[in-house]
């Protein structure tokens, strides 16, 4: 059985049941928190941030030692992407052109930035 484990990249975990649950709560508390306040500013769009703050909060609270879950990625991520996706809706009409450019311009930034953090491209 560990060798089909080991084929399949099932790693070992070694996390505690209190760190599990811990990061559950976290992570699902966050997300409560950042879809209030977001109903104050932007309440017709609030529940496009979910889902890519939704995985930021995977990263952060499952894996916070991993290099996706530092601030700088983490912040400098999204807030690039944000910027550059609202930049692209606004200036190209299509939205899958949109969509697509959006996406890869802040592929291009965050690694630039030295930011990489995947759920940007959702932001984006």
């Amino acid at each position: 059985m560990q060798r089909w484990m080991k084929w399949l990249g099932i790693e070992e975990n070694l996390t505690s049941h209190k760190e599990k649950w811990i990061s559950s709560l976290g992570g699902g508390l966050s997300i409560a928190l950042i879809y209030l306040l977001s109903q104050f500013t932007l309440p017709q769009d609030s529940d496009l941030l979910v889902a890519s703050m939704g995985a930021s909060a995977v990263l952060l609270f499952a894996v916070p030692h991993g290099p996706l879950s530092q601030p700088w990625p983490l912040i400098v991520g999204h807030l690039s992407s944000a910027f550059i996706g609202v930049s692209c809706a606004l200036l190209i009409d299509s939205v899958w052109a949109a969509a697509a450019i959006a996406v890869g311009v802040s592929i291009l930034a965050m690694t630039y930035l030295r930011a990489i953090h995947p759920p940007g491209g959702a932001t984006a």
